[in-house]
């Protein structure tokens, strides 16, 4: 029996949220009446002062958890190295802010913070007396573009290796498995004058099985010949480098991080009218997780937000609503329960 669970970040609805057409009341209760079971959080953007909230703020939380009934799965942090215009942070002010971030999780009844992809690794081992105390686990997310090949992310998962702690681990985010370049993605960044001869040439990389952040390194970052004579102009050139964040792993390249994996970001950039999302195999990472044991949460991540054209409605309720029923659907299949999707 699959022990898998559906989760929201509410990241994906924070259009609703931004332009008040839902409060947060709203959204959790939006999600729960859509079959989540947790709820993902961004506290610098739905709870005021984060992360120095106010008693009443707590309260109100927690009140809302319980008449939703949802499980507040996992708090996501950024670590804003950037505060000041002419230095950045050092290390201790780096470790304070998170030690601030961990302290207002446990208030929250959260035991798991998501670390921005980057985070350095040197902050670990002063965390996590903090960790420990506060029973709180930090894990970085490993994102599209800066995923296992990153020296950054090598060096977090070396030192989570170190210390070896049930308190630090990692959350894997689906970019990393595109089957097919985003068609939001291509018709949003058509329309603001990039080539389609640059989607075609990266189109035709998904068809072999790989992604232009594959080639590019294999090719030592020279952009091949296809590439070059896709481009057309100079946005072209200036547009290129952003399709490096869409890759196309096979799921074993998890077979190794599985210990440590705490979470999943299941990215959402468009469902399709039959149900599966157009760039990714949500079914077959879910039998992969399901075979492997995986026992936590998967979340939806919905980004097509970001590539609305002008004129077209936000459709983020609909996207979030659908992406859950046809989740829940894969789940009901996977453990073998005879029931298709509507």
């Amino acid at each position: 029996m699959s022990e898998i669970k559906t989760c929201v970040s509410l990241y994906s609805l924070q259009d609703e949220y931004l332009n008040k057409r839902m409060s947060l009341r709203d959204i959790m209760y939006f999600v729960k009446e859509k079959g989540a079971e947790g709820i993902e959080i961004l506290p610098d953007q739905m709870l005021k002062n984060a992360p120095d909230i106010a008693d009443e703020t707590v309260s109100e939380w927690h009140a809302l958890l319980a008449e939703t009934g949802l499980k507040p799965v996992i708090a996501d942090v950024f670590l804003n190295t950037n505060l000041y215009k002419n230095r950045s942070l050092t290390q201790r002010e780096c470790v304070e802010l998170l030690v601030k971030e961990i302290k207002q999780a446990d208030r929250l009844g959260i035991r798991l913070i998501r670390l921005v992809s980057m985070v350095p690794y040197w902050v670990l081992e002063p965390l996590l007396p903090f960790c420990e105390q506060y029973d709180v686990s930090v894990a970085l997310e490993v994102h599209a573009g800066m995923a296992f090949d990153i020296p950054e992310t090598k060096a977090f998962i070396d030192e989570m290796r170190r210390l070896d702690s049930k308190y630090i681990g990692l959350v894997i985010d689906t970019g990393i498995f595109c089957r097919r370049f985003p068609r939001v993605v291509r018709e949003y960044e058509t329309a603001n004058g990039t080539s389609p001869g640059v989607f075609d040439y990266i189109d035709t990389l998904f068809e072999k099985g790989t992604d232009l952040h594959r080639v590019l390194r294999e090719n030592n970052f020279v952009y091949p010949k296809e590439l070059e004579d896709a481009i057309r102009s100079e946005h072209d050139r200036m547009f290129v480098p952003l399709c490096d964040g869409y890759e196309n792993y096979d799921f074993d390249v998890l077979d190794e991080y599985m210990p440590y994996i705490k979470h999943f970001h299941l990215k959402l950039f468009e469902m399709t009218e039959k149900g599966p999302e157009y760039s990714m195999d949500y079914k077959g990472l879910l039998t992969y997780l399901h075979d492997h044991g995986y026992k936590g949460y998967v979340a939806a991540e919905y980004e097509g937000n970001r590539f609305t054209l002008p004129g077209r409605p936000m459709a983020e309720k609909e996207q979030v609503a659908a992406q859950l029923a046809f989740i829940k659907q894969c789940l009901k299949e996977i453990q073998g329960q005879e029931e298709s999707y509507v």
